[in-house]
């Protein structure tokens, strides 16, 4: 039998030179079970924003048969501070190629260049769950979606807009790119797990200057405005009209983006989208587990969970700028050894935290608790449970009652979320 190329032969990751973009886009598109050949329009709107420095392909006689890119990023930790980040997207591999190690040696070489250029962390969306654990990437955020049942919501009828002396309007596309990027900043600023929208983000939230192979359904859009006349959230949403046999609507709006920097802002445009004359039900889209909506119904059983999964998942390249951004709830110290079989965040180091600040450093003391660099990713914006993980057998606690000490520490007041595929 003959073996499969090594990473330094053919079948060895390169750099993405504009040239290939039409080919690599196409493994892309095949990978992703999509009508592999893209067309002249598709590539003349996509070729301005890529990054080709940052873009890898793997080439087989000439033609791409692995896909890899990435982009800068910030990633709000807990206290609000931003993260540098690598958002790792695009990933494929055609089915003709597979378990031949091109994604390892893609993934190895990305975050290599990551960690040589700052990065404290890599994240990304992963489309199935197995696969990334391995590069020591661990699941940070989730997501849940509710469907509500507004004939069972139990919602006073007669609400015609909030109590508070704001008001909700309608606004087009135009206003949401002027109005959004400034909201999406002050609501990421406040809430860890939510990361940076660049241009791109905004018009194609607001689909101008999509793709000919992206259906666009052109949405509604409202503000919220405070008492003063302050915008403080918006919501974008899409409605479909269906009507029974006895002419009863049963019309479903989904809500496509929902972001608020204060929580009246939060509670008007929710009770807004429930109370559209015609809608029988209300899709969330992707919000953080514990979104205030369910809680705003008075019958809170009418939200039924349609998806709770895993969202953005983190990868820590370098543990003493991680853990010195983020905030803690408690003043305390922990010893803390990280085992990373590609190196660059491995090492035992000591955290010495407090809601003031904190400062960690390599040592060589003994370590109160032992775990893999995915679990310390997963734990990083305060949505897991160390003591949860002790129990699993996927960290090891030699001093006991540091798992109950890191809880106290890495906890949070609310779930992280992530808002955005990317």
């Amino acid at each position: 039998m003959t073996p499969h190329p090594t990473a330094s032969g053919p079948l060895a990751p390169r750099v993405l030179t504009e040239d290939d973009y039409p080919d690599w886009l196409r493994a892309l598109r095949t990978g992703f079970l999509r009508p592999p050949t893209p067309s002249p329009e598709e590539i003349a709107v996509r070729l301005p924003y890529q990054d080709f420095p940052r873009m890898r392909g793997v080439f087989d006689e000439g033609r791409c048969v692995a896909t890899f890119r990435s982009f800068a990023q910030e990633v709000t930790a807990v206290g609000g501070a931003p993260v540098a980040a690598s958002a790792v997207t695009n990933v494929s591999v055609s089915p003709t190629h597979r378990r031949r190690g091109l994604l390892g040696r893609m993934m190895t070489a990305e975050l290599a260049e990551a960690r040589e250029r700052g990065d404290v962390l890599a994240t990304l969306i992963a489309a199935e769950y197995p696969i990334y654990g391995r590069f020591g990437f661990g699941p940070a955020t989730w997501c849940t979606e509710w469907k509500v049942d507004l004939r069972r919501a139990a919602l006073d009828p007669r609400w015609s807009g909030p109590e508070d002396g704001g008001r909700v309007v309608l606004v087009d596309g135009e206003a949401v790119r002027k109005l959004g990027p400034e909201l999406y900043d002050r609501a990421r600023a406040v809430r860890h797990g939510m990361v940076s929208r660049v241009v791109r983000d905004w018009e194609h939230l607001t689909g101008w200057n999509r793709g000919p192979d992206e259906p666009w359904t052109e949405p509604f859009h409202a503000v919220y405005r405070s008492a003063s006349g302050e915008a403080e959230g918006y919501v974008t949403y899409a409605a479909e009209g269906t009507w029974d046999e006895g002419r009863q609507p049963r019309n479903t709006l989904t809500v496509r983006d929902l972001i608020a920097v204060t929580p009246a802002a939060e509670r008007a445009l929710w009770r807004y989208v429930c109370s559209i004359d015609w809608v029988v039900f209300v899709r969330s889209g992707d919000r953080a587990p514990d979104d205030l909506l369910p809680m705003l119904l008075p019958d809170q059983r009418a939200a039924r969970v349609m998806t709770h999964a895993d969202m953005m998942w983190v990868r820590i390249l370098d543990v003493v700028r991680a853990l010195e951004a983020r905030a803690y709830r408690a003043e305390g110290s922990l010893v803390l050894e990280v085992r990373d079989a590609a190196g660059p965040a491995g090492g035992r180091f000591r955290l010495d935290a407090s809601p003031e600040g904190a400062a960690c450093a390599p040592t060589s003391a003994a370590a109160d608790l032992v775990l893999d660099v995915a679990e310390l990713g997963a734990l990083y914006l305060g949505d897991g449970s160390v003591s949860r993980l002790v129990a699993l057998g996927r960290v090891e606690e030699p001093v006991p009652g540091a798992a109950a000490r890191a809880d106290l520490l890495f906890g949070a007041s609310r779930r992280a979320w992530c808002p955005d595929v990317f």
